[in-house]
């Protein structure tokens, strides 16, 4: 357990620091006004967790999972992970749950931050 734990901090802390410098990269490029970097670490996110989601599988290579997955990607954008929900219950026949999963997720994460910021505010 405490293998693994450290391999997903360590991992964690490469995804953050990827994530970072991709955010740096994208104002450079295209400046400032759009989330460029958000856009671009959920799109390469969801194509990596798609692509070791295979690889691993195909190469028994899930001991590598915490690592890669959970950390590296979980750290990098958590997209990813959604992204692999929502194809997993879309490819399972359940299209209407991945629907209600995307819906909710979104709807309900926009609520959540709209809440925070109200209840910060109204805290400070």
């Amino acid at each position: 357990m405490l293998a693994t734990l450290f391999q997903v901090a360590i991992g964690g802390a490469i995804g953050a620091s990827l994530r970072y410098l991709t955010g740096v990269a994208t104002i450079r490029a295209f400046g400032p006004g759009f989330p460029w970097g958000t856009l671009v670490v959920n799109i390469l996110g969801s194509v990596a967790m798609g692509a070791l989601v295979v690889i691993l599988a195909q190469k028994s290579g899930t001991r590598f999972a915490p690592f890669l997955m959970t950390g590296l990607l979980g750290g990098f954008t958590t997209f990813s992970a959604f992204s692999l929900d929502t194809l997993t219950l879309f490819q399972r026949g359940e299209a209407g749950l991945a629907a209600a999963y995307v819906a909710g997720s979104v709807g309900l994460s926009l609520l959540g931050i709209a809440a925070g910021l109200s209840l910060a505010r109204l805290a400070y």
